[in-house]
């Protein structure tokens, strides 16, 4: 064999070993991270306090601890990706990010497009207004009344509805996240919020003189679970199994109290 043929084929199996390993590549970002790859979280990183960025621009809350935890057992490395929380799906469908772990609510709509884990907390919507507010205690006190609430969230999807929001509510104004709506609320530009409780009791901790909440439920009780694509039933699976884990062993329940005061993960 003379030496050019030598390194024409030598050359030409360099060529289709990349190209091989080109594939596989592809193959595993089509199909979602590697067993031992990187999990892309997406999440609205203003999302108190199942992720925010706290003082120091790092991202914390509820969600994200429980995802370290999660990441840690499965060996893997976990990346926060903040994400226009509106175009979610999208996200997730497109593979720039591998799940969504926000406080997302299970409903039969999403199920629909995305893959769910088994629930781990129960989440209510509830009206919350400005100290001393008199007059407003459930969903029919509302009329003629400013209601606001985050957009792409489960309270606009019911509003968005109901005949009684659409008729009798004087407006609906939506907010791309609750901080704002709830500073709107302080100011007195809405008449009360509805919005997810968990999230408006936190921020009702931080201003207890000017926010209180109306302990009437909204709407349907819905349950928050970790969004994958309808592919991904593996990595679904994998994370299914640690929570399983980190539930039985009080793991979960710790870090509910660490944010919340209590256990209140299912």
């Amino acid at each position: 064999m003379n030496v050019k043929k030598f390194l024409a084929m030598g050359l030409a199996a360099v060529m289709a070993a990349a190209v091989l390993s080109g594939c596989g590549g592809n193959a595993a970002k089509d199909g979602g991270p590697s067993d031992k790859g990187k999990i892309v979280v997406g999440l609205d990183d203003n999302f108190p306090p199942m992720g925010f960025k706290d003082e120091n621009n790092e991202i914390v809350g509820f969600d994200i601890d429980l995802a370290k935890e999660a990441a840690k057992r499965m060996g893997r490395e976990v990346e926060f990706k903040a994400i226009d929380w509106s175009s979610k799906e999208a996200e997730l469908k497109s593979g720039r990010v591998d799940v969504l772990w926000n406080g997302l609510d299970i409903t039969e709509k999403r199920k629909e497009n995305m893959l769910f884990s088994d629930p781990y907390m129960d989440n209510r919507q509830i009206l919350f207004v400005k100290k001393g507010t008199t007059g407003i205690t459930d969903e029919k006190s509302l009329a003629g009344k400013v209601v606001g609430t985050q957009s792409a969230g489960t309270a606009e999807e019911y509003m968005d509805k109901s005949d009684f929001f659409k008729k009798q509510v004087k407006e609906v104004k939506k907010y791309p996240d609750y901080v704002a709506a709830f500073m709107d609320l302080e100011n007195g530009r809405v008449d009360a919020i509805v919005g997810d409780e968990i999230t408006g009791r936190y921020y009702m901790s931080k201003h207890p003189d000017t926010i209180e909440a109306v302990d009437t439920a909204i709407g349907e009780i819905s349950m928050f679970g970790i969004a994958f694509r309808k592919d991904d039933q593996k990595l679904r699976d994998e994370v299914q199994k640690v929570l399983n884990d980190m539930r039985e062993d009080g793991t979960m329940a710790k870090i509910s109290e660490k944010w919340f005061g209590k256990n209140i993960t299912k």
